[in-house]
């Protein structure tokens, strides 16, 4: 794969890169860069997370080495208990991994890290430490209002969020963080001040968040606007048929967002088509082989919600296939983690 199709291969399906003058530089001048996002450990994963799982296959494809961190200490940060925060741990380490193999993804150059592992050690502590002296309360809050859960008495963990969030990137030691557009302004909080640390601004890619089912943000904490990876066929079929998807209307339409995001990322890559069943008097069976052309039908009304819904609830259901071969022992860690 050349320069320019790992390029495009990385800036597919995102929302902005800073910068991408230097992605190219890095593309040509070192044989295997590295990536990482985090994801701290509070709410159930959901199927919202097949954007950035996909987006991180895209990277391997692309020849970098993938590292998840898995962040233990983010979690309790923002609110995660901390009695609860090994099971929880467990939890995503467990289910993490069964995302990329059921998108196809090759495990072998991701690496999955935990966060207290590397972020207790004495010059992390120092280091965030030293951060703290120079990062105002008003930057700190700032740049991680969009992520942490503040409320309406804002606790100190929350200030210090952003600031390990930023050393992540030099301890880990990555050339780029990748995360979704909600963390925009903690990325340029890290590129802004770990050159005061003297440590090397990274490159940040950021993708668009998908609507929930109701035609919000994707949520965990609120089962109606996700698909959990653990719900059965029916629920899933059932929450599909429910989700907000009017006629005609693309803006908020969790259906349509996760069809582009999700299913049809994987249909392109696998060269393979959508097909969506109806009966013979409602025009019979419709194959697309891009989103665009799925978007373009219903823009146009001729293709009804229903028949789009049920469709995406069996792609759905495919996808969360390996989660059920693995439901017991999945289900008997998520029972000690989210009692």
């Amino acid at each position: 794969m050349d320069i320019k199709a790992r390029f495009n291969l990385i800036k597919r399906n995102t929302q902005e890169m800073v910068t991408e003058e230097e992605l190219l530089t890095l593309l040509k001048t070192k044989k295997q860069p590295s990536v990482y996002l985090g994801t701290a450990i509070t709410g159930r994963p959901h199927i919202g997370y097949f954007v950035w799982v996909l987006k991180m296959a895209d990277f391997l494809r692309a020849g970098f080495k993938v590292k998840v961190l898995l962040a233990d200490l983010h979690g309790a940060l923002d609110n995660c208990p901390w009695d609860v925060l090994e099971k929880r741990y467990a939890y995503y380490s467990a289910v993490i991994p069964l995302m990329f193999t059921a998108i196809g993804a090759d495990l072998k150059n991701i690496e999955l890290v935990k966060g207290s592992s590397f972020q207790l050690s004495k010059e992390y502590m120092l280091d965030t430490l030293k951060m703290s002296t120079f990062t105002s309360v008003h930057d700190a809050m700032k740049s991680a209002s969009e992520v942490v859960k503040f409320g309406d008495n804002p606790k100190l963990s929350g200030l210090i969020y952003p600031l390990m969030q930023s050393l992540d990137e030099q301890y880990l030691g990555v050339d780029i963080q990748y995360g979704g557009i909600d963390q925009r302004k903690i990325l340029m909080f890290a590129r802004e001040n770990l050159p005061k640390m003297g440590y090397k601004q990274r490159i940040e890619v950021m993708t668009p968040l998908i609507p929930g089912l109701i035609g919000k943000k994707m949520s965990a904490s609120d089962p109606k606007s996700k698909i959990d990876l653990l719900d059965d066929e029916k629920i899933v079929t059932d929450k599909i048929k429910g989700a907000y998807c009017e006629e005609g209307i693309v803006q908020d339409n969790g259906v349509l967002a996760f069809l582009k995001n999700v299913i049809m990322t994987i249909k392109n890559d696998r060269k393979e088509k959508l097909t969506i069943e109806r009966p013979a008097k409602f025009g019979g069976n419709v194959s697309f082989s891009t989103y665009q052309e799925i978007e373009e039908a219903f823009i146009q009304k001729k293709l009804h919600p229903l028949d789009l819904k049920m469709a995406l609830a069996k792609e759905i259901n495919d996808l969360l296939a390996v989660f059920r071969k693995n439901g017991v022992k999945l289900e008997k860690i998520a029972a000690t983690a989210y009692e």
